[in-house]
């Protein structure tokens, strides 16, 4: 199939435009992403019909098989994603989550304590977004929902603590394969002044919109920081109103889809599946990464196997055996099989919707991939810069990349080796400044994106309404990145850490006093 060449057009992003004009317009995400694939697929094939079904049976079987073999990555996600469904279903049956949102209420008693807990568990558990989202999401849902407590905000809360984390932590899922890129981009330029590792560990002060997006999120659950859409949401929960697209998630685990909650039931039966979905899924993680590096003759580490690790195996190894743990209780209530089944297939019933915007997600990122997007905006950087911009440069242009591709992992694959290269061939001693650079306006862009697998996910395991999650979160993930820009401006012209942190805390905290001055003007006002 003799696809059309559009990595020199600026053509190459208007599949990735067209749905998010869309989905603003009309916050129906699946339409939006079809509208984006079929026109990219239509391009690709210069508007031929017959060669365009044909490219997207090919993409869409893509999904599901690769190389002639099943494509366990993309089928373990949405398996994961089911049992998960299946687990939070199970602990509502049992009683569990009324059992732990009582057992919190004694303890947690303002809609802050509810807040804090959520920040908490987010920046705990760091192993990996997907995980950190979903299961941080279960956990936490009972006590927001208790105090009143948006789903919105919890949704916020869940995707700020979720990427920043990761993207910081040398043992999670995305440092790893970070070090992994780092690692082939110091051998190539020759720089054999510190390791992958310490280059990561270097790196992580300049990861500036990571660090306010944290500082952030915690200044929010403290203060009460609400603007825009996240002010009239917040005002919505708690006078008890159900918020818009939050419907369909809130009947799936109360009474009114006929889940009844156990009035005897136990906080361990929720707190110990999710233990278990925590400590086997890092068992897993580091086994199979164990297992890649003693095939490839390799002695172990724990940095190593989560280097070389299966993630999507991990994950569903481990909600596997939460889902049997999640069980257990159930059948020692004696209850009917048949709403146990019941219980189940509404939990996995609830996931859905987010798979199906999965789903539409991957399909329009190969589309975007063979448009060759990541390949013209990166163009847009070539040519006679000063050297001093280049960090605040690669931070907006990996920003535009991550927000219309969706992925902060593909962003960071095209991108830091383009970093690596500039820093090359101007000055090294920028190059981490830029490396650290392209991974924060990857996480920006991410965080901005309704096509974003863990804009999705963040959505999903806080049961708030996609679109609801992406425009409430806007203000503050623009904030922090202008507070990143500035940053990455005073480091490019003075190659001090220092004085850009400095500057850049001293801007947080104005921030913070205006967020809090017209969130109360608009408490005033509602």
């Amino acid at each position: 199939m003799n696809l059309v060449d559009f990595s020199s057009s600026s053509q190459s992003v208007l599949p990735a435009i067209l749905p998010l004009i869309v989905a603003i317009i009309t916050r129906r995400v699946i339409l939006s992403l079809g509208l984006g694939i079929v026109y990219g697929s239509l391009l690709l094939n210069d508007f031929s019909l017959s060669e365009t079904f044909s490219y997207l049976s090919s993409i869409f079987l893509r999904l599901i098989v690769e190389n002639d073999h099943i494509n366990f990555g993309t089928m373990n996600i949405v398996a994961f994603l089911i049992l998960v469904g299946m687990i939070t279903a199970l602990m509502t049956l049992s009683g569990g989550s009324r059992a732990f949102s009582e057992w919190a209420g004694t303890r947690i008693k303002s809609k802050r304590g509810a807040r804090l807990l959520a920040v908490f568990l987010g920046v705990f558990i760091f192993i990996d977004d997907y995980f950190n989202s979903l299961a941080v999401g279960a956990i936490s849902r009972p006590v927001t929902d208790r105090f009143h407590v948006s789903r919105a905000k919890l949704a916020y809360i869940l995707d700020s603590t979720a990427a920043p984390v990761c993207v910081i932590m040398p043992a999670s899922s995305w440092g790893a394969y970070i070090i992994t890129v780092i690692g082939g981009i110091l051998v190539t330029h020759g720089v054999d002044d510190y390791t992958a590792l310490s280059a990561f560990v270097h790196m992580i002060p300049m990861n500036f919109y990571a660090i306010f997006a944290l500082l952030m999120v915690y200044a929010v659950a403290w203060f009460q920081l609400d603007v825009g859409l996240m002010q009239r949401l917040e005002y919505q929960a708690s006078t008890g109103n159900r918020l818009r697209g939050e419907e369909n998630y809130s009947n799936l685990f109360g009474d009114e889809l006929g889940i009844n909650e156990n009035s005897r039931g136990r906080v361990s039966n929720l707190t110990i599946p999710i233990f278990i979905l925590i400590i086997t899924t890092i068992f897993w993680i580091v086994f199979s990464g164990s297992e890649a590096l003693e095939l490839k003759g390799k002695t172990f580490s724990i940095l190593g196997a989560f280097e070389n690790t299966n993630v999507s195996k991990s994950l569903v190894y481990g909600s596997g055996l939460s889902l049997i743990s999640a069980l257990i209780p159930v059948f020692k209530q004696r209850l009917p099989v048949s709403d146990v089944s019941r219980t189940m297939w509404i939990g996995a019933r609830s996931m859905f919707s987010a798979i199906s915007i999965l789903f539409f997600s991957w399909l329009i990122g190969h589309v975007i991939g063979d448009m060759e997007t990541g390949r013209f905006l990166s163009m847009l950087i070539q040519g006679n810069l000063p050297k001093q911009l280049l960090p605040v440069i690669l931070f907006l242009l990996s920003a535009v990349m991550a927000f219309s591709t969706g992925t902060s992992w593909g962003t960071f694959g095209i991108m830091l080796p383009i970093a690596g290269d500039l820093s090359s061939s101007t000055d090294l001693s920028l190059m981490l400044p830029m490396l650290a650079a392209v991974l924060s306006g990857a996480v920006f862009g991410d965080h901005c994106s309704p096509i974003s697998d863990t804009t999705i996910l963040s959505a999903t395991g806080a049961h708030c309404g996609h679109m609801d999650h992406v425009s409430s979160q806007l203000p503050y993930a623009v904030a922090n990145a202008g507070l990143a820009v500035v940053g990455y401006l005073v480091l490019g012209y003075t190659e001090s850490l220092s004085i850009s942190l400095l500057i850049g805390m001293c801007l947080f905290i104005l921030v913070c006093l205006g967020l809090t001055w017209i969130s109360r003007f608009l408490g005033k006002l509602t």
